[in-house]
């Protein structure tokens, strides 16, 4: 697979999650379009990485460190960061039991659908750079 090809699976991969989260945004599955955005967001950034770094990108979820690994969060503004603080602990704790009372508690329609908006704007603005 070239590096060209791999960028372009990390972004098809990236875009079904965000398909997949605003479909559970209309069944009303708030831990999960978490979930979703979280894993478009990570996937974004690794085909950033793949395109302009020679290694693979890390096998993490922590989206600050695979930003700053990747070489674009120096390039984020401090509220595309905090972003990236906000939607990390969604990937842990929608997958472990004793994390997902605590964070479903935490998510509604209105925190979502701000997710989701965020999420996109993010994807669109890494894409930019690609």
């Amino acid at each position: 697979m070239t590096r060209d090809e791999k960028v372009q699976y990390w972004l098809d991969i990236a875009d079904r999650d965000y398909v997949v989260a605003k479909d559970l945004m209309e069944k009303k599955h708030w831990l999960y379009v978490g979930y979703m955005c979280q894993q478009a967001v990570e996937k974004t950034l690794k085909a950033y990485h793949t395109k302009y770094q020679s290694d693979d990108p890390m096998r993490i979820h922590n989206l600050v460190r695979l930003a700053e690994n990747a070489g674009v969060c120096d390039l984020m503004t401090e509220e595309q960061q905090a972003f990236l603080d906000v939607l990390t602990p969604l990937n842990i704790e929608a997958r472990y039991p004793d994390y997902k009372s605590r964070i479903y508690a935490s998510l509604n329609e209105t925190v979502c659908t701000k997710i989701l908006e965020q999420t996109k704007t993010m994807q669109q603005w890494i894409k930019s750079k690609l």
